[in-house]
């Protein structure tokens, strides 16, 4: 490997290295950043090498950006100059692979102990101990008559029932009504002034239990999202007083001329002033094709220079950027209560105030406590307090064992209500990646195998995504790739080069002509291209080749090479599901413009009527919003920064683990397995659990109803009310279970 100067930028010196898949991009003290072509090939590359840097004395801090080939190391020299560390960092980079083993022992031993986490859910199970000894207190010293002390048993009891009592009188005396607690602390009264501590304990046990169940299903109430400055970049190039310097991105005030070199991250909304750049904009539009900024063009913070380099008039900066509003209207969307939907306090509410004057009347009628602690043990409440979680227990078991992660009970209940979803296109509905999918000739001339092999040794370590992937289908169709000569890129338009001695041009169409290159004979070979077409749009065979490249090859047109975003594969099965078995009605939201959202809409049968395009971030939350005013229950399904928005409004969000870290902190449901497909099955099981919730209900409320009926009329012993009642408790439990106990068996055998 060999160090040489180049060119200055700046007061920095740029270094370029001279290695086949290294080169620096450039360089200040402290900071160097590297484009890394395998970061583009190699899939585990990109993790590893992150790794392995981090590991090293030398480094601060490493930022990898696959998308753009870039590696940024903040680093320190100590004993070492600024070049031997440079080159000990790039000797790192290229020999990750050797280094693998170091990487996984170092990661295992640093790893973190576990203790948290095993300490929190102790906390939780342990608000059990206390009600539990009461009962095993009063179990012993009751039927069986071991000789334990009555003022022991007492004791525990008034112990654990002291959080109801307090919670009792704070509702009585500082919110001044009356709730389950009162009801549970007037039955617990009654119990214990008749010296039967058996029962109160018992109620006490079961009503924590189905509590601790219900923690351990609830989901954090605040959003953890991305860094503002992680999303719009944390530094700025700017240009003052004629000198360049480098400031954090907050600090860019507007009027200011702000630099991008390829690589970087926008940070600010503004014009272009000059320069050209291929900009990377699908972070906040959603916009698979990246699009061609110059002279007067508006860009906006967040999005990518995947090529050029641009001066930018600074025109919104920090909080005032389109990517930074987005972040603000996430943390003012309206929060749900993210904890399981809490069925017995609103059952309890409805029926407190009917059990205490039973009660009241039954009590003045018979003047027997015992009768009147029958009816006020007779609640309804505790059965569905300790099924209704079980049951979303049981159904988030079964969710995340099929690589689906559903943060809430409330979750799986509104999924179980959505009759309306609306979907993201790139990435989403698509694969987000650029593909090729066939190559066009020119009759009489080249070969379609031709065209790519000339087209993709053009293109070679181009770091575009249309080049790229014309580069990878011709590796994928065993073409071979000769080497390139000399070559002259021209931004967001083409490259010419010379290949085995030929000149080659491959582009948009107006870069052949500008050659002078008469691309007549394609268009006239397929009419369609005139204003006369006749095919129905989804018949057409060109409405399929919106997305093209042209080849020429000394001075002639050869060929053209499609391309375009696919859709997934389970995309088209999924929606026809969601339509035919659930009726639900599909939208189709994209930041894309019009002509692609269509094309897709078309493929995937969505009617057009039900395709949004062209929209940015707040107005992807406005058209969820006003889906939901007029009372359809809305999911969204979406990956991306710009789709966080849409996310946070929709009653039930859906992302990917792949997803941006906003959406995926953001969204209800992540798709572990990154596959659609696996939206179906997280409705399915939402709709057995609602199902699961409403036998439960039969199973809890029939017995007490039946045993309520039996103790206002001709009295019902308080051992029979509580067997009925607990009784009725345990079976819906266990059928909450059930669910979850076939599924385990189904996967053992």
């Amino acid at each position: 490997m060999q160090i040489i100067k180049s060119q200055q930028q700046g007061s920095a010196s740029v270094l370029a290295f001279k290695t086949p898949t290294i080169s620096l991009v450039h360089r200040i003290p402290g900071r160097v950043r590297f484009r890394v072509m395998r970061l583009t090939i190699e899939k585990n590359y990109a993790k590893n090498v992150q790794e392995l840097l981090e590991l090293d004395t030398h480094v601060k801090k490493v930022r990898v950006n696959q998308a753009a080939s870039s590696i940024m190391i903040n680093y320190q020299t100590k004993d070492r100059s600024e070049a031997e560390v440079l080159e000990h960092l790039v000797y790192l980079m290229e020999n990750v692979d050797n280094s693998a083993t170091k990487i996984v022992s170092q990661k295992v031993d640093s790893q973190p102990p576990l203790e948290t986490e095993e300490e929190e859910n102790e906390g939780e199970w342990s608000s059990l101990v206390k009600p539990g000894l009461a009962t095993l207190l009063a179990f012993l010293g009751g039927p069986l008559k071991l000789p334990i002390s009555p003022q022991l048993s007492f004791s525990a009891l008034a112990i654990a029932a002291f959080p109801v009592v307090k919670r009792a009188f704070h509702s009585l005396f500082i919110n001044h009504r009356i709730n389950i607690d009162c009801l549970d602390f007037l039955s617990l009264t009654l119990g214990a002034i008749q010296g039967k501590l058996l029962t109160p304990a018992l109620v006490l046990t079961l009503h924590e239990l189905g509590d601790v169940i219900r923690e351990q299903t609830a989901r954090s109430t605040e959003h953890e999202t991305a860094d503002l400055l992680d999303a719009i970049g944390r530094f700025a190039w700017v240009e003052r007083n004629g000198e360049k310097q480098q400031i954090p991105s907050d600090q860019v005030k507007q009027g200011d001329t702000v630099i991008v070199y390829p690589g970087e991250q926008i940070p600010v909304d503004g014009e272009i002033l000059q320069g050209e750049a291929v900009i990377d904009q699908q972070q906040l539009t959603g916009e698979s094709m990246p699009v061609v900024g110059k002279l007067g063009t508006i860009v906006y913070a967040s999005t990518l220079v995947r090529s050029g380099q641009i001066y930018i008039k600074a025109e919104r900066v920090g909080k005032q950027t389109r990517a930074a509003a987005s972040i603000e209207l996430l943390e003012k969307a309206p929060v749900h209560d993210t904890r399981m939907a809490n069925y017995a306090s609103q059952m309890a509410d409805k029926l407190i105030l009917p059990s205490l004057v039973l009660a009241s009347i039954i009590l003045g009628t018979t003047r027997d406590p015992s009768r009147t602690a029958s009816i006020l043990t007779l609640d309804f409440v505790t059965g569905i307090r300790v099924s209704v979680p079980t049951a979303f227990l049981g159904a988030l078991n079964h969710t995340t064992r099929h690589g689906i992660l559903v943060r809430s009970g409330r979750t799986l209940e509104m999924l179980a209500e959505i009759d309306t979803i609306v979907f993201d296109k790139t990435g989403t509905l698509t694969q987000g990646n650029i593909a090729v999918v066939g190559v066009e000739t020119v009759a009489g001339r080249m070969s379609a195998e031709e065209v790519l092999a000339l087209a993709a040794s053009a293109e070679q370590r181009i770091t575009h995504p249309v080049a790229e992937a014309i580069f990878s289908y011709a590796q994928e169709q065993g073409v071979n790739i000769s080497p390139r000569g000399e070559w002259d890129y021209k931004v967001g338009l083409g490259i010419q080069a010379e290949i085995d001695g030929k000149d080659v041009l491959v582009g948009s169409a107006k870069f052949l002509t500008q050659a002078g290159v008469d691309l007549d004979c394609f268009y006239e070979h397929h009419p369609c291209f005139q204003e006369n077409c006749e095919h129905p749009n989804q018949e057409c065979p060109v409405s399929e080749w919106l997305s093209l490249i042209y080849v020429a090859c000394n001075g002639e047109f050869q060929g053209a090479i499609q391309y375009k975003d696919p859709v997934r594969p389970e995309s088209m099965p999924l929606i026809v599901r969601l339509e035919k078995d659930y009726g639900m009605e599909v939208h189709l939201l994209t930041g894309d413009n019009e002509v692609r959202a269509k094309m897709v809409a078309a493929e995937l049968r969505i009617p057009e009527s039900q395709v949004h395009a062209e929209a940015f971030p707040d107005q992807k939350a406005a058209i969820v919003r006003d889906l939901r005013r007029a009372g359809k229950t809305v999911a969204f399904v979406g990956d991306g920064l710009n789709d966080s928005v849409a996310l946070a409004y929709a009653d039930v969000s859906v992302s990917f683990e792949d997803g941006s870290d906003v959406a995926r902190e953001t969204a209800d449901v992540v798709l572990m397995n990154n596959n659609l497909s696996s939206l179906l099955e997280a409705i399915a099981i939402a709709k057995e659990t609602k199902n699961l919730i409403e036998q439960n209900t039969i199973m809890v409320v029939g017995p007490n109803l039946v045993a309520l009926g039996l103790a206002s009329t001709v009295g019902l012993h308080p051992l029979i009310a509580t067997v009925v009642h607990n009784g009725s408790a345990i079976a819906a439990g266990l059928n909450s279970l059930r669910p979850l106990v076939q599924h385990q068996l189904e996967s053992g055998k």
